[in-house]
This record gives structure tokens, sequence and C-alpha cells, in this order.
């Protein structure tokens, strides 16, 4: 099992650098070069994933090993909340203090929206 958490967790890292390598790019080639928006939208797919993922758990239409499987594996080397973090640290570096704190917000509240969000899902689908 701890493999097969490991081999997940691999593949969430891989999507993790392309998707944020995809968003850089159209947000710089959009002049948007300061705030740090790919992380924002990882984090919130993560947890949106998350919460369908416990909700079909909690649901029992998922057994554990595929919930964890997927949750720490997949999502956990997907997710990157200490790139959030330092992020934070780098805009308030660079004198960016309401962005930083618009960011740091944004960074706790858009993933909690999206895992509410994602148990939204899952009770309109049926599976809870």
């Amino acid at each position: 099992m701890i493999w097969l958490i490991c081999f997940f967790g691999g593949l969430g890292a891989m999507a993790r650098y392309v998707l944020d390598v995809s968003i850089q790019r159209s947000w710089n080639r959009a002049g948007n070069r300061v705030f740090p928006m790919a992380t924002l939208v990882i984090n919130g797919i993560a947890s949106l994933f998350a919460g369908v993922a416990m909700m079909s758990f909690y649901a029992q239409s998922v057994d554990m090993d595929t919930t964890m499987t997927f949750v720490v594996g997949f999502l956990g080397g997907f997710s990157t909340f200490s790139a959030a973090l330092n992020e934070i640290l780098s805009l308030i570096r660079k004198r960016r203090f309401a962005m930083a704190l618009g960011y740091g917000f944004a960074t706790v509240a858009v993933p909690l929206v999206c895992v509410a969000v994602g148990f939204g899902i899952t009770v309109l689908v049926g599976h809870a």
C-alpha cells in the first residue's frame, strides 16, 4: 500500500509541475507577473477533489485504501501549501503587503470553499 501511495504522490507532483508551468505561462502572457495564481489554482483543484473523495468515502462509495491512495498520494503530491507560504513571504520581501495579505487570505479561503463545493457536488450527484 505504501508503495502505491508513493507512486501516486509522484504522479501528483508531475501533474502539479505541468499545470503550474501552463498556468504561469498563460498568466504571465496576460501581463500578470506579480500575483502567484498557479499555486492558488492548484490548491483549489486539489481541495475540490479532496472534498469529492472524502464525501465518496463517507458515503461508502469508495473504500479507505482507494481514498487514501488518491488523497494522501496523488493530491498530497499535487497540492503545495508550502509553496503558497513561500510566495506570501516573497510578496512581503517585495513590499507588496496588501497583495501578501490578500493572497494569504485566499490561500486559506479558496481551498475551504473548494472542499465545500466538492462535498456539494458529491451530494448532488447522489454519492452521499
